[in-house]
């Protein structure tokens, strides 16, 4: 029977991230690997809400080193409050929007 396993070096550190392959053909080429647990509904949403908070810091970086930026304070607040954002009862429910 064939599974999906992932393939780690010695450190644990994945290496490839996933193969389709029978137990006994990862016990005879592999030293350090373990079993793919897909990550469940509630993980892939937090997954994809932290990668959009991720850009949306990433996005802003280069208005907060604009001096002339009309919407400074609003721009400050909406980024700390992304950071904050994990952390609270809405996450990743709901998502801090910049105010005008």
């Amino acid at each position: 029977m064939s599974n999906i396993w992932v393939i780690k070096d010695a450190d644990g550190n994945i290496t490839n991230p996933g193969i389709k392959a029978s137990e006994d053909f990862m016990k005879e080429h592999y030293t350090h690997y373990e079993a793919f647990v897909a990550p469940s509904a509630g993980a892939t949403a937090e997954l994809d809400a932290r990668m959009w908070r991720d850009q949306e810091l990433l996005r802003t970086d280069s208005l907060m080193g604009l001096s002339d930026y009309p919407n400074t304070a609003n721009l400050t607040t909406y980024r700390q409050e992304l950071r904050n954002w994990p952390n609270t009862g809405g996450f990743p429910d709901t998502r801090p929007t910049l105010g005008s």
